[in-house]
């Protein structure tokens, strides 16, 4: 099951990389952030931001996600820390990207995160016709037929 999970997320997230940021070791709220994905490396992904945000110090992290039909949900963690390689800077980089830069890829304000991925914790909300059926007649429902969910390294 891990696998499939796993798999759901990331195309979930393909289709729709808003996520909300927080830095774990302070009191302040997350933020949204579209993340930058690479399907071929699914132990790390990238966030354009500003200097001053407060994400930008980095440290151990936490991404949630919820997918566009709110059937995929997540709780990722890992650490964020300064994206350096130009290469990787300019392979992300896009027209939308640009549109929050006064002065494009040398902005001064200009900082790329890489959060590195630890694990996740991944529900998909899939019930069955049983647990539509529960959910409609007002009966208990197990957690187990709602879907699955479990923890998963990455």
């Amino acid at each position: 099951m891990s696998k499939d999970i796993r798999t759901k997320m990331w195309k979930a997230m393909d289709d729709s990389p808003n996520v909300i940021v927080s830095l774990c070791e302070n009191n302040e709220h997350g933020e949204p952030m579209r993340a930058q994905l690479d399907k071929d490396a699914n132990s790390e992904f990238w966030f354009y931001t500003t200097k001053s945000n407060r994400a930008a110090k980095g440290g151990k992290a936490m991404v949630q996600f919820s997918s566009k039909g709110h059937d995929v949900f997540a709780c990722i963690r890992g650490t964020l820390v300064e994206e350096t390689r130009k290469e990787i800077i300019d392979k992300y980089w896009s027209k939308p990207v640009e549109a929050w830069y006064e002065h494009g890829k040398e902005d001064p304000s200009l900082l790329m995160l890489r959060f590195e991925l630890d694990d996740a914790e991944i529900w998909e909300a899939d019930p069955g016709i049983k647990g539509m059926y529960k959910m409609m007649t007002g009966k208990d429902i197990k957690p187990e037929e709602m879907g699955e969910h479990d923890q998963v390294k990455l």
